[in-house]
C-alpha cells in the first residue's frame, strides 16, 4: 500500500474511533518461531502506533529478531469494526515513564486518588520502560458497512455471479 492509501483509511471516521481506543493486540513471531497475540495499551500519535512494555519484557528479544508486527482493533458489538494494521517495530528504550504510557493508561476509570497512587506506584516500579513505536505499512477497516473481510467480499461477488440477469 502507498502511504497515500494508508492514510485514507487511517483518517476514515470508523479507524479514527478504533485508534482513539485503550488496547490492540500485538501480532509477532515468538523466540521459538511460533505465534504470538498479545493485548496491549496504545495510543496513537497522528502518524504511529505507540506501546510500553518492560525493559524485561520477553517480546522484546523476538521485535528485535522480526520487527514484523500485525496489529488488531476492534469492538465488542454487532456489527463489529475492526482495522487490521502491519507494520514494523522500533524500539525506544527511555529512562524513566513515556509520557504515552501514563496517557494510554489515562483513560481508565480511575479516581484522583486512584490515579496518583497509581503513578505513584507506576513510578517507584520502572525505572524505563521501551516504547515500541509503529509506522502503519499496510492498513484495512473492516466495517461490515462499506468493507468486509475480502473471503467474503470473493463470496458476495460469486453470489452475484450466479444470480440471473
Amino acid at each position: 500500500m502507498t502511504p497515500h492509501q494508508i492514510a485514507e483509511v487511517l483518517d476514515r471516521p470508523h479507524s479514527r474511533a478504533l485508534l482513539a481506543r485503550d488496547i490492540t493486540r500485538l501480532s509477532y513471531v515468538a523466540a521459538d518461531g511460533t505465534p504470538r497475540c498479545v493485548p496491549i495499551a496504545f495510543t496513537w500519535n497522528g502518524r504511529e502506533v505507540v506501546c510500553c512494555t518492560t525493559r524485561n519484557a520477553p517480546k522484546l528479544v523476538s521485535l528485535r529478531r522480526d520487527p514484523a508486527v500485525a496489529l488488531t482493533v476492534d469492538t465488542e458489538v454487532h456489527p463489529p469494526k475492526i482495522l487490521l494494521l502491519r507494520g514494523r517495530v522500533e524500539l525506544d528504550d527511555v529512562d524513566g515513564i513515556p509520557e504515552e504510557y501514563l496517557q494510554m493508561n489515562g483513560s481508565y476509570d480511575m479516581s484522583e486518588e486512584q490515579r496518583v497512587a497509581w503513578e505513584t506506584e507506576v513510578r517507584s516500579l520502572y525505572d524505563g520502560m521501551v516504547r515500541l513505536v509503529i509506522t502503519p505499512t499496510w492498513a484495512k477497516l473492516i466495517d461490515f458497512e462499506t468493507t468486509l473481510p475480502s473471503a467474503v467480499e470473493e463470496l458476495v461477488r460469486q453470489r452475484a455471479e450466479r444470480q440471473p440477469a
